[in-house]
């Protein structure tokens, strides 16, 4: 069972596509299940404005329109996570708001920071709505958040992967992650060499005792980079591993320098081979 996380915020956002699935919500509730956490679930419609003061009377009805049928399609979604969550015995409650993507950005950032723990679908585009919400819970809400794959819908934690640069952001995830770790059958800290100097950081195998401290069955794994490229090498380990977890602090380096030339966490955030558990 996993301990101590005893409330659990889900975000779901509708913008409107009827084909989009969320992994995040049966992941998140799966996990409440083993966790005995309260759920909390915000399936949030982005609300269409128009930004021209002289707008038509026929375009102020298109957009009312619109927005009448994304604030449906949230309360639905809404509807449907209480049920869920009830058949499995889950508390739960819902809100479905309507609101600009400013204030969608603030309102679940300040509810992150009453929970736990945050649980959001995986974003590939870097310019989206939803990329911009784990974003900003990462930034701003002082909370770890798990962002889910696609497909990722049973929640599984046997196996575990610490991507671990001895950085002060890597010790902060690694710490957050503990009631995880300590549930899992088997953890390894990675550390991926030949990309960077970790002449001055805390090697894995100096880590390693803390987590045994814990009752962390721990093993301590130096890999070389693939190609300069750490988180292919990590996306690699991770598939031969069939690792369940992938651990992990977040933008180590600027934002400004990860937008221009990619970086660890951008590309895990594009493809990921496991559900990833950040914190910054």
């Amino acid at each position: 069972m996993i301990q101590n996380i005893r409330s659990i915020l889900i975000g779901i956002t509708e913008e409107g596509d009827a084909e989009e699935r969320s992994s995040a919500l049966p992941y998140g509730l799966a996990l409440a299940r083993q966790a005995n956490a309260h759920v909390t679930v915000q399936a949030a419609s982005l609300k269409v404005t128009l930004t021209h003061a002289f707008a038509s009377a026929f375009a102020e009805e298109l957009v009312s329109a619109e927005n009448r049928r994304l604030n449906a399609l949230a309360q639905s979604a809404a509807e449907a996570s209480q049920r869920a969550a009830a058949a499995s015995g889950i508390a739960c409650i819902t809100q479905a708001p309507q609101l600009a993507y400013p204030e969608l950005l603030r309102s679940f950032t300040s509810l992150a920071r009453t929970h736990d723990l945050t649980i959001l679908d995986l974003e590939p585009i870097s310019l989206a709505v939803d990329r911009g919400l784990i974003e900003a819970v990462l930034m701003e809400s002082g909370r770890p958040l798990i962002v889910v794959p696609e497909g990722r819908e049973a929640f599984a934690g046997e196996r575990i992967i610490v991507a671990w640069d001895g950085s002060a952001k890597a010790a902060r995830a690694l710490n957050d992650a503990l009631p995880f770790l300590r549930a899992a059958s088997q953890v390894e800290v990675i550390s991926v060499t030949g990309e960077k100097s970790l002449a001055h950081t805390v090697p894995g195998a100096e880590i390693a005792p803390h987590l045994a401290r814990h009752g962390v069955a721990v093993s301590v794994l130096s890999l070389p980079v693939v190609k300069g490229d750490v988180a292919e090498t990590l996306r690699t380990h991770a598939h031969l591993t069939r690792a369940d977890m992938i651990v992990m602090g977040a933008y180590v380096h600027s934002r400004l320098r990860e937008m221009v030339l990619g970086g660890t966490t951008q590309s895990l955030l594009k493809n990921a081979p496991a559900p990833l558990f950040l914190s910054y």
